[in-house]
C-alpha cells in the first residue's frame, strides 16, 4: 500500500519558503519538489484558505508564509489538508453479525482511536519553528547551505 506523503511534502515546501524573505513561485517549488506547479498551487491554495500563506501576483510575485512559524503546528497543517486518514489498519466488516468480528473490531477501534488521539496531540505540540531549528542544526552539522533551486537537483 502506498503511503500518503502529502503532509511531509507540504511541510517540506513550507520550510523551504521560510528560508527566503521574497515570494517563491510555484514553478520554483515544483522544480525543487520534482512535481508539477499545478500540484504546488493546489496544495498552497488550501493553505491560503487556512490563512497560512498568501499569493502575490505580478513581477516578483509568488507565495509567502503569513504567520510566524512558532504559531503553526503540524496539527494545523494536517487539519488544513482535510485531516487525511492516519492509519491504513481498519476493521473487517464482512460479517457484522459475527460476535468474534464485533469483539475484534471493538478492541481495534479503541486502540486505533487512542493512538490517533495521541498522534494528533503530538502533532499539536510540534511547530514549524521547531522543524526549522532542527533543519538549521542539521545544516550546520553537515556544512551545507540552503538553495531551493540547487538542493534538490540530484
Amino acid at each position: 500500500m502506498k503511503r500518503d506523503s502529502k503532509l511531509s511534502g507540504v511541510l517540506h515546501v513550507l520550510l523551504h519558503m521560510a528560508e527566503t524573505e521574497r515570494a517563491v513561485t510555484s514553478e520554483l517549488m515544483a522544480r525543487a519538489m520534482h512535481t508539477n506547479p499545478v500540484v504546488i498551487r493546489r496544495i498552497l491554495s488550501g493553505l491560503r484558505d487556512a490563512g497560512f500563506v498568501r499569493s502575490e501576483k505580478g513581477h516578483g510575485g509568488g507565495w509567502k508564509i503569513t504567520r510566524p512559524l512558532a504559531e503553526i503546528t503540524l496539527r494545523d497543517i494536517y487539519d488544513s489538508l482535510g485531516a487525511p486518514q492516519l492509519f491504513s489498519i481498519g476493521n473487517r466488516t464482512e460479517s457484522p453479525g459475527c460476535l468474534v468480528e464485533q469483539s475484534v473490531n471493538a478492541a481495534l477501534g479503541r486502540v486505533l482511536d487512542e493512538a490517533e488521539a495521541l498522534l494528533l496531540d503530538r502533532f499539536g505540540a510540534v511547530t514549524l519553528a521547531q522543524l526549522r531549528q532542527d533543519f538549521h542544526d542539521r545544516m550546520r552539522a553537515s556544512g551545507k547551505t540552503v538553495d531551493l533551486e540547487q538542493n534538490h537537483a540530484v
